[in-house]
């Protein structure tokens, strides 16, 4: 009976923990091989979608007509434009790419970056316009 009872809360406490997503980004890892980027979605809901989005070369200028993207570096290290501004970011740094903001990576470290991307809302793939 005892055995019971402690397998019993042990799946009731994983459940709740998985039900509130409680989980280290530090350990999620790529699924399968990709070449540049691999997108993994984490949560979406209609207000927004949370990404861990690897990238082992670069992304092209673009922008998102009515997102906010805010993303936080895991790993790796890449310079990025945001709009006509260049910076460096790394494992640590935080930054916020308001909606229309034209925005591009270049990765100079020899690991891939991987990043959070919160957008809001809701992202479903739609909002992204390349720039020439």
């Amino acid at each position: 009976m005892k055995e019971l009872c402690v397998i019993f809360f042990f799946l009731i406490s994983t459940t709740i923990l998985w039900s509130q997503g409680k989980f280290s980004a530090y350990d999620i890892k790529p699924d399968k091989e990709f070449e540049n980027v691999l997108v993994k979605k984490i949560f979406t809901d209609p207000h927004t979608s949370t990404f861990v989005i690897w990238i082992k070369n670069e992304v092209k200028p673009h922008q998102h007509l009515k997102h906010t993207e805010q993303v936080f570096i895991l790993e790796g290290k890449a310079n990025v434009w945001l709009n006509k501004e260049e910076i460096v970011v790394q494992a640590g740094d935080w930054i916020t790419i308001p909606e229309k903001t034209i925005h591009a990576v270049k990765v100079i470290s020899e690991t891939p970056l991987k990043v959070i991307s919160i957008q809001t809302p809701e992202f479903k793939g739609k909002d992204r316009v390349f720039i020439e």
